[in-house]
């Protein structure tokens, strides 16, 4: 094998034990284990500023310029690298190189650490000159060696020209490749598109439409826009896709509200766009995550800002101070709880403030609390039992009331869940998520039985075997109720089946019973043919999108996983609670 190749080979080993230890470390607090670039980080104490060799040159560590906006060369290069834990200690220890491995002057600024693992880099912002003759260009990063040209660095915002809705956006984008993107675990464990990945053809296949920027109707920023692209940039390298985060990103931040206290009536930190800042579901912090760490981009934010951001989802907006859910008579909505704990998690990760990881804590416990013991007394179904006529906001009649849960607002919950079970490793997490699969696989799923005549509540892109949730779920109800509410607001509700992967693909991957897993995988393999790219061609809710993709991208690295083998990370885990 050639050297390069070997480097190469070793390098993705190395990245997978980095992945590995990430996910089984004993405590959130815990060293990981060292990579590759750590290891020559190390090494480089004791050999000295060695120069630049053609072998330093690794493929997954290819930059590519692209032109992104403005003419004219040389250009002013801002771009972020996002690292595994572990595997950078010290900035000045990498370089940029061009596609001869010959180093190129940079400066290297940390913007993102491992503040609930190990404290090391996980992000930094490189910036450097380079001419750009033509539309794309190649570089490489390295690291083992300190940097030996060394430039001073400029404001983020120098050098950005005038771009569409009055924004101003950099004159290049830098694109790294998948490998090293999902490697990274910026997003989480994920794995790179693969070869006819049903999927990523569904993704592209919407994109099409969703491509354009959608400055005329805000509903178009549900769930989370800016994260959604950002995360199918992270699974292809895709420069089109990163080219529509950014502009999205720039776009969202430009309404989010900087002055006045972050409560009602002035509600700071909220979205302005459509004149709804106190409407908290609008408020989103974790593409401020990702934008930092994959384009270096920090000036759009600040901490100012972001505590009025997460200030403003602990009281609540106009939906009132979130708490635990004490009385069935609460309102309560799965899609409202679920980005309130996912934006408190992301608060967290850009700040390792232990006011905001204690604010986790308390945002899993009213979970937690809610799913065991429900105030109903109906017993622990595995959902976060509610009810119906409040979350859809009518009145509140007992007598007549049908108590259960949304499915897919449902996979809010658990995308919030997974991602702060990264965080903390809290053991309830894992409890959650598998109960809430077992109720999905019971309870969640219309029978096929029931499907027939005027009620066949599918999309005809879904085809005769596409499988459809109910729009409200019950293990309460008759089915006569469910179907009286399936026809009346449930049409079509198979819309929704993208993103309900992600419930189950969770609760498989922790799932420690073996009928039970079985029946999920089942479930996983009938779903596919959700990843129909005449249904993703259906562009009648701009939104779409967000909700089908934001969590989605991760499934395809669960199902990939043993059945149970989140299991052993629990088993491991000894901080959780």
């Amino acid at each position: 094998m050639s050297r390069p190749r070997l480097v190469r080979a070793v390098l993705s080993l190395l990245l997978l034990l980095v992945l590995s230890a990430y996910l089984l470390a004993a405590h959130p607090l815990n060293a990981a284990p060292r990579s590759s670039a750590a290891q020559a980080t190390g090494a480089s104490k004791h050999a000295g500023e060695a120069p630049s060799t053609p072998s330093d040159i690794v493929a997954e560590q290819k930059i590519v310029l692209h032109r992104n906006a403005g003419s004219g060369s040389p250009v002013l290069v801002s771009l972020g690298i996002p690292f595994p834990p572990g595997s950078l200690t010290d900035a000045n220890l990498l370089r940029i190189l061009d596609e001869k491995g010959s180093e190129v002057a940079s400066v290297a600024k940390v913007t993102l650490r491992w503040y609930f693992k190990d404290g090391s880099i996980r992000a930094v912002r490189v910036q450097f000159r380079a001419p750009l003759g033509t539309d794309k260009a190649t570089y490489y990063f390295s690291t083992g060696k300190p940097r030996q040209e060394e430039i001073a660095g400029w404001p983020y915002d120098t050098g950005l020209v005038e771009g569409e809705q009055g924004l101003r956006v950099p004159m290049v984008l830098a694109t790294l490749t998948p490998e090293w993107l999902t490697a990274s675990l910026i997003a989480g464990p994920q794995i790179p598109v693969g070869p006819n990945e049903a999927y990523a053809k569904y993704v592209a296949r919407q994109f099409q439409w969703a491509q354009k920027l959608p400055a005329d109707d805000p509903t178009a920023w549900l769930f989370d826009r800016p994260s959604t692209l950002f995360k199918a940039y992270i699974r292809t390298g895709r420069f089109d896709y990163l080219q529509a985060a950014d502009t999205s990103y720039r776009f969202y931040m430009k309404y989010i509200k900087r002055d006045g206290l972050p409560m009602g009536p002035s509600c700071g930190g909220g979205w302005t766009l459509g004149g709804k800042p106190c409407d908290a579901k609008y408020v989103y912090i974790e593409p401020i995550v990702l934008a930092l760490a994959l384009t270096g981009n920090d000036t759009t934010h600040d901490a100012d800002t972001v505590n009025k951001m997460v200030t403003l989802w602990a009281n609540g907006g106009w939906s009132g101070e979130p708490g635990p859910y004490t009385h069935p008579s609460e309102y309560f909505t799965e899609r409202l709880v679920g980005l309130g704990l996912l934006a408190t998690v992301s608060a967290y990760e850009l700040s390792g403030n232990p006011h905001e990881l204690a604010m986790i804590k308390q945002r899993i416990g009213w979970l937690y609390d809610h799913q065991r013991d429900n105030p109903d007394h109906l017993g622990n179904d595995g959902s976060w039992r509610n009810s119906w006529q409040l979350h859809e906001n009518d009145t509140y009649n007992p007598a007549t009331d049908v108590r259960g849960a949304s499915p897919w607002m449902s996979e809010n919950i658990i995308d919030a869940l997974w991602h702060a079970w990264l965080v903390t490793g809290d053991r309830r997490i894992p409890e959650m998520i598998t109960g809430f699969g077992r109720y999905l696989e019971k309870y969640g799923w219309i029978d096929r039985k029931l499907m027939s005549g005027s009620h066949d509540w599918r999309n005809p892109c879904s085809g005769p075997d596409g499988l459809i949730a109910w729009y409200w779920s019950s293990a309460q109800a008759s089915t006569k109720v469910l179907s009286d509410i399936e026809d009346s607001d449930g049409w079509y509700s198979d819309a929704h089946n993208v993103e309900l992967g992600l419930p189950l693909a969770a609760a498989y991957y922790f799932e420690s019973d073996p009928a039970q897993s079985a029946a999920l995988k089942r479930r996983l393999e009938a779903l596919t043919s959700s990843y129909n790219v005449d249904c993703a061609e259906r562009s009648d809710t701009a939104r779409r999108f967000n909700w089908n993709n934001r969590g989605s991208g991760v499934v395809q690295w669960m199902i990939h996983q043993p059945a149970g083998s989140g299991a052993a990370a629990v088993a491991s885990n000894h901080g959780g609670q």
